[in-house]
């Protein structure tokens, strides 16, 4: 053999000995590079790059979501990072290896999701599913929603959450065992907690603002501001006086409410109705016309007279010289609390909220007091809304002298 000869056989040996050397050895666990060589029915063939060998790619392992056709997820010549999951016998035919696309792409998820739970990222996730317990979403790879965790209030029935996409915040992570907890309730409740701060950063003292009964008690109203409560007082609901709340407010009504003060430390919000509404006392002068008739409830009697209120919140005196035609010793003998009376207006007072009433003067009296009673009786309005002290002192001075006698 020439030495030409010798050369070209060695070179054609080591050609072939840098060929041999060039394919790879799989094994399970490696991540490799696959052209796809067919695509059949339920599953892909490819080439493993650098191995000269042929691997298969179960449909199941192409994608975490189900599909009706093959194609739609693979075409011939895509090339495709895979993980190598097992070997396949000889005596099969297809490839001699097990590839997955789906297990891969798991992995990548896992790994975003676990920065993603160390940095506290909310997570963005269709509902796929309802299950026994819960939700089940798709965050690349399969999330879980217990049934307590969906909302921060109780939901009945869950059918309406699927095909919805949750903001999602992740409570528990394993990749091992493919476990992921998610809670949609606890990004509910951050929202709410952000705006109540930013709510309460924002109102102010003699705010008017519109908000909805939330619930009611029976010392008052809780009014939702839009994401934090505030508290009527029974006392601030209205002008006149309420029993319970519930009697003229109902859950769900929207209101038109001013603030009286806010307490950014305990979060705590107190409202007032009536100061949105008009006062009682606004034009009195035309509502209680001097020598006009009205109809009133007794509310308390005193030892001068009785407290007659003929709008809420409006009370006007009866003296008890104006009760009867008769003489009596105190109102007691002829009225009592909550009695309903016909009154006549002597005179209106609406600076100091004050009115003087007169029952008797719409009723007819008596033949000898016709004869004897004097050309015309005076009336002086007194002057203390609460004690109403000078009609007191003229009543009490008259019964002295009329005992003195």
């Amino acid at each position: 053999m020439t030495e030409f000869e010798n050369n070209q056989v060695e070179n054609v040996n080591v050609s072939m000995e840098d060929a041999l050397n060039s394919f790879k050895e799989v094994s399970v666990g490696d991540v490799v590079k696959g052209e796809v060589l067919a695509v059949e029915d339920k599953q892909a063939i490819v080439g493993i790059e650098g191995a000269g060998v042929e691997g298969v790619v179960p449909v199941k392992e192409l994608s975490t979501l189900p599909v009706e056709d093959i194609n739609e997820l693979v075409k011939i010549g895509d090339v495709l990072d895979l993980v190598v999951i097992s070997t396949i016998g000889k005596d099969k035919e297809n490839g001699s290896y097990l590839l997955s696309k789906r297990r891969l792409d798991a992995k990548k998820v896992w790994a975003d999701i676990e920065k993603d739970f160390e940095e506290g990222k909310i997570l963005e996730a269709p509902v796929t599913n309802i299950v026994k317990g819960g939700l089940v979403v798709d965050v690349g790879v399969r999330g879980f929603v217990p049934a307590s965790m969906v909302e921060d209030h109780f939901v009945d029935n869950f059918e309406e959450y699927k095909g919805q996409t949750l903001t999602l915040k992740i409570i528990e992570i394993e990749p091992s065992e493919n476990r992921l907890i998610l809670s949609h309730k606890a990004v509910v409740e951050a929202e709410k907690e952000g705006k109540k701060a930013e709510l309460l950063a924002s109102i102010k003292e003699g705010d008017r603002l519109e908000g909805k009964v939330a619930r009611l008690t029976n010392f008052g109203a809780f009014i939702d501001l839009g994401g934090i409560d505030g508290l009527v007082h029974v006392s601030e609901i209205s002008h006149g006086h309420i029993a319970k709340p519930s009697d003229v407010l109902s859950v769900g009504d929207s209101v038109e409410v001013a603030v009286l003060s806010v307490d950014p430390t305990t979060e705590r919000i107190s409202l007032s109705i009536k100061d949105t509404l008009p006062g009682p006392w606004d034009n009195i002068e035309e509502k209680a016309q001097v020598g006009s008739t009205l109809e009133g409830t007794v509310k308390r009697l005193t030892s001068f007279g009785a407290f007659v209120e003929v709008f809420p919140g409006v009370e006007g005196l009866v003296h008890i010289s104006q009760i009867s035609h008769k003489h009596i010793a105190t109102p007691h003998e002829v009225l009592h609390e909550g009695d309903n009376v016909q009154v006549k207006v002597l005179e209106v007072n609406p600076l100091d909220h004050r009115i003087a009433l007169s029952i008797k003067a719409l009723e007819e009296k008596p033949e000898q007091e016709k004869a004897t009673e004097p050309e015309e009786e005076s009336y002086e309005l007194p002057e203390e809304s609460t004690g109403f002290t000078m009609g007191d002192i003229l009543g009490d001075a008259m019964k002295e002298a009329d005992s003195e006698e």
